[in-house]
């Protein structure tokens, strides 16, 4: 028998289901790879925001790895809320001492309700010590504005961002267009290893369910490369799994709902 493709997130809690770490191994279900988890922080938090954070402990999150190394086969991981610069410390430092396959940054900074999930002293420990590890990062437009110290206004904005990412030791690099940008499409930009370009776009959905997006984008894509598959088509089926999950919505919570993480199966059960 096959052993099981095994993939981890190191992330953030939500006691609401929609983002963190539940929306990650969620995600990695959906695409048939078995989740492994570590927990950074403990948001309080459902569909109308963060109530509180509350730490965990520097020594709780190195048991945690520890645990993760001594007994699976990691095949890759991401990273979402990392909260601290010394939690941000801590996983760069433990992730150049294990191979766990490729590792995706999800360089969450800021809830969708404003609150802050990386303190302004973390933002200089996550570009000098994470990124240049990262095999893929997949920051929003606000969020490639902090790492990039530029304003993002255009397609245009967001090539030159993503150079200035990739010159931080980042060989792939998605800039999500949800933000801010007009138009029916939101679009998002691929910067290859060797410079190509490709772009992804899906039609726009007038919604405010979209509580967990960036998680559940990142997890797909993590979880597609853990299967061995390339950036360019990890990227294209994220795309497609997060267009269907707010697509086709569910209505839970009184207010930024989650996305419909099952939605993406039947859209391959229509395609096949």
């Amino acid at each position: 028998m096959n052993e099981t493709i095994q993939a981890l997130t190191i992330a953030g809690f939500d006691s609401g289901g929609g983002a963190g770490m539940q929306a990650d191994l969620k995600t990695f279900q959906e695409r048939f790879v078995f989740g492994t988890s570590v927990l950074t922080a403990l948001p309080i938090q459902n569909t109308q925001g963060v109530k509180k954070v509350y730490d965990i402990s520097l020594e709780a999150i190195q048991d945690q790895l520890d645990a993760i190394d001594e007994d699976f086969k990691i095949s890759a991981v991401k990273t979402g809320m990392l909260f601290t610069a010394s939690i941000t410390q801590l996983v760069s430092a433990f992730l150049k001492t294990v191979d766990f396959g490729p590792l995706v940054v999800d360089p969450v900074m800021i809830a969708k309700s404003g609150h802050a999930l990386l303190k302004d002293s973390a933002v200089k420990a996550l570009i000098e010590e994470l990124l240049p590890q990262a095999f893929v990062i997949t920051p929003n437009i606000p969020e490639a504005e902090v790492i990039t110290n530029m304003t993002i206004t255009t397609k245009e904005d967001m090539v030159i961002a993503a150079k200035k990412i990739q010159l931080l030791g980042v060989k792939n690099v998605v800039v999500k267009g949800g933000h801010h940008l007009e138009g029916t499409e939101s679009s998002d930009l691929l910067l290859l290893e060797d410079g190509q370009q490709e772009w992804f776009s899906a039609t726009r959905i007038e919604t405010k369910n979209t509580h967990g997006t960036g998680c559940t984008f990142s997890a797909c894509i993590a979880a597609e490369l853990a299967k061995g598959n390339d950036v360019r088509a990890a990227v294209h089926t994220a795309k497609g799994f997060i267009q269907a999950a707010i697509a086709d919505g569910i209505q839970v919570g009184c207010g930024n709902g989650p996305t419909n993480h099952w939605a993406f199966r039947k859209v391959e059960r229509n395609e096949n």
